[in-house]
């Protein structure tokens, strides 16, 4: 959590600095991932004043390590994606205006936990499996990127040994939920849009379904049987 506590700082910033840590020593994508709120001036900083829901946003972003150093940055109907030029040492604008496109070629998820799943859950995975191409890399950032600029969804299901999922919702789900609405997407619990869920406390946990708006419909429909 980055937030001051001075009149003059009015944002707070809540951000997952190494999503996908577990990659690092085999060279995978790993990422950080940003939530940004206006913060309320009159009131302290702490936990209380942190859990506000994603619906009110006022910016996310993250950052993919990988074979190029890529940082995506969401504001109120806009997202745009910038590269890091190594000589210059700035980022550049790469992706200017970026949307997930109306295809959908890709499903992501943890196809290992398919027995831990409960019946309509598995259901949904079998719909995508027999339609759509498996593009999983255990990190959600890296994941969620391929899949804003090719078109696919993301799953990290609520299963019987996680009933309320596993993913963080402060900084984790909300970022990246505001992100992929600003780009055309959907992001869902599987029961209720990710940005109206309001926060108990700063590491919740939540099931988390986004990407493409018509196969996010989807696959909750068949998920609330």
């Amino acid at each position: 959590v980055v937030a001051g506590s001075n009149e003059d700082q009015v944002y707070m910033v809540l951000m997952d600095p190494l999503d996908g840590s577990s990659n690092i020593d085999v060279a995978v994508s790993i990422g950080s991932i940003f939530g940004i709120w206006r913060r309320e001036t009159s009131e302290p900083v702490d936990e209380n004043s942190l859990l506000r829901p994603g619906s009110e946003q006022v910016a996310a972003a993250y950052v993919v390590y990988g074979s190029s150093t890529v940082m995506v940055v969401a504001t109120r109907g806009s997202v745009q994606g910038f590269t890091l030029d190594v000589e210059l040492g700035s980022f550049v604008m790469t992706h200017a205006d970026l949307t997930i496109p109306n295809e959908c070629p890709y499903y992501s998820t943890n196809e290992g936990n398919f027995n831990n799943l409960e019946e309509t859950t598995q259901g949904a995975i079998k719909d995508l499996r027999d339609n759509l191409s498996l593009r999983y890399v255990g990190s959600l950032v890296a994941d969620f990127h391929r899949n804003l600029l090719k078109g696919g969804i993301f799953l990290y299901p609520s299963d019987k040994n996680r009933p309320n999922g596993r993913l963080r919702l402060m900084y984790e789900a909300n970022p990246l939920g505001f992100v992929v609405e600003q780009a055309g997407g959907s992001a869902s619990t599987g029961v209720t849009r990710i940005l109206d869920v309001i926060p108990d406390e700063l590491h919740q946990r939540t099931p988390l379904i986004l990407g493409n708006k018509d196969f996010v419909e989807k696959v909750v429909h068949i998920i609330s049987g």
